[in-house]
């Protein structure tokens, strides 16, 4: 056996001072995905080919070109990864950076960092009647923000006294005033992340950023190709607007419009924060024929009649046996994937930029509807500043109307993270496990709690035996516990601290 360290992400810089004054034509990803794409056809060791590819970089351009173009094997260009500095861009637009399901970010959180006073004018505001009071409100909207870290520091200071006795624990203390306040400021806040891509995964995005309707987010996909098209120009061939990105939502739409007559919608319209509205059937039952399909030489229509004829108590002991060895820190059995749960949750912009950090999830959205009302934190009416925080949303709202009447795409810019949305998200039970284990934790943020918690309420009616270990992670003995009596082995040397330190 042999394996070679084929190469690995370092920085540009570095990059460009070990080419110093005479740079080498093969220092691309393009030589990588070169090699790998002849795998399949040639019989050379990879390093062998690697080294080809490195000597011959205009022929490794043709083939790559050739293999996804021509045969379509785009596979090959997951082999080359980018690392994107994006510095500068709204929230709002950091939306659309973060869609993508095989692509990892790491975001400016609005959670522990002190927000300046930076914020974007979308193009499409800019030399309007709109524009001045655009920047007049968002400066009202970030003062608001300033006056309620400060004071909800001295709230939050004052409620955990024992916390705010040990120096260590003030940082803590600040996060949580920040946290709240940030409820308050706009979605056109300047944020910054460091993305990973693949090269297949990024010539998708910039073909949806090219397709985009907003300029914010066709202005960052042209500046993402700048850096990256003299570097890999034989991987990300399709990287232009298509028909199919730009055109799709907006027919479908036309046509709902259309055949949804306005008399037709009626009733509540709102509704609960997470309602439950599709599920697999007798999910429990699906998974236990799953576990069974997976270890008996049996069709899986046999294993679910199997099912179907047992005991409660037999299906219970099979669920626990796939339990029994695991540590908080594991996801559920592969098997667990087979039933899905389908939630439509109605939330705010701030907890929304956590839950859609589950990318295995499906997840479609709304936009930002002021109808919904807004999320205010509890801490913000505790200290009196509901109505200094309702005034300002009354002032967002009319602008927000104001703007939408002429330039519908641009008016979201305006709205704060207290603004609410409607999304469909399905989960399989697995998923739900790993979404319960992270957001219902006690150490995490209270809005992504509550709809956390909301998820695994509605989950266990439905499928009782499935979601039994449901859960955060700070609970974990506790539930286990509860199941087999005793503690799982090793967990309580390394689990987190259970006590609990914020309601």
């Amino acid at each position: 056996m042999k394996v070679y360290l084929a190469g690995y992400n370092i920085d540009t810089t570095v990059l460009r001072q070990l080419q110093g004054k005479n740079p080498r034509s093969d220092a691309t990803p393009e030589v990588l995905s070169a090699a790998y794409a002849r795998i399949s056809r040639d019989p050379r060791a990879v390093n062998e080919l690697r080294e080809d590819a490195r000597k011959e970089i205009e022929r490794a351009r043709k083939s790559n070109k050739t293999i996804i173009f021509k045969m379509g094997h785009h596979s090959v260009a997951e082999h080359a990864v980018f690392n994107l500095d994006i510095i500068g861009v709204s929230r709002l637009a950091m939306e659309e950076v973060e869609k993508f399901r095989l692509c990892s970010y790491t975001e400016k959180s609005q959670r522990y960092i002190t927000l300046e006073k930076g914020f974007v004018v979308p193009r499409e505001i800019k030399g309007t009647r709109f524009e001045k009071h655009f920047i007049d409100l968002i400066d009202k909207q970030n003062e608001a923000y300033s006056y309620f870290v400060e004071e909800l520091k001295k709230y939050v200071f004052n409620k955990y006294k024992d916390l705010a006795a040990n120096p260590g624990r003030h940082n803590l203390l600040e996060g949580w005033a920040k946290e709240d306040a940030r409820y308050i400021t706009a979605l056109a806040t300047e944020s910054q992340a460091g993305h990973t891509l693949n090269a297949r995964n990024l010539e998708l995005l910039l073909r949806r950023f090219a397709s985009h309707p907003l300029r914010e987010v066709q202005s960052l996909g042209r500046e993402i190709y700048k850096e990256i098209a003299s570097v890999a120009p034989s991987i990300v061939l399709f990287h232009e607007a298509n028909d199919r990105d730009k055109n799709s939502y907006p027919d479908l739409k036309k046509l709902t419009r259309k055949i949804i007559k306005p008399h037709s919608v009626n009733g509540d319209l709102y509704g609960n924060e997470v309602n439950l509205v599709e599920f697999t059937p007798g999910g429990d039952d699906v998974i236990c024929a799953s576990l069974l399909h997976t270890l008996e030489e049996l069709p899986y229509q046999k294993c679910k009649e199997i099912v179907k004829n047992m005991p409660p108590e037999d299906k219970r002991e099979v669920f626990r046996t796939a339990w029994k060895n695991m540590q908080f820190y594991d996801s559920m059995l592969r098997e667990f994937e087979y039933a899905s749960l389908t939630f439509n949750v109605i939330l705010s912009a701030a907890c929304f930029g956590q839950l859609k950090r589950h990318r295995m999830a499906t997840i479609t959205v709304q936009d930002y509807d002021p109808n919904l009302g807004n999320t205010i934190p509890e801490s913000i009416k505790d200290i009196g500043g509901e109505n200094k925080f309702l005034e300002i949303i009354d002032e967002t709202n009319d602008l927000y109307e104001d703007i939408k009447k002429e330039i519908p795409l641009a008016a979201p810019y305006v709205l704060t993270n207290s603004h609410r949305r409607r999304v469909l998200i399905r989960v399989n039970a697995r998923e739900l496990y790993h979404i319960s284990r992270l957001r219902e934790d006690n150490h995490a943020q209270w809005d992504i709690r509550n709809i956390a918690s909301g998820m695994s309420k509605e989950a266990k009616k439905v499928m009782p035996m499935t979601f039994e270990l449901v859960g955060g992670k700070d609970r974990y003995n506790e539930i286990y516990k509860s199941i087999f009596g005793e503690l799982p082995k090793v967990t309580e040397q390394i689990l987190p601290s259970e006590r609990k330190i914020k309601s």
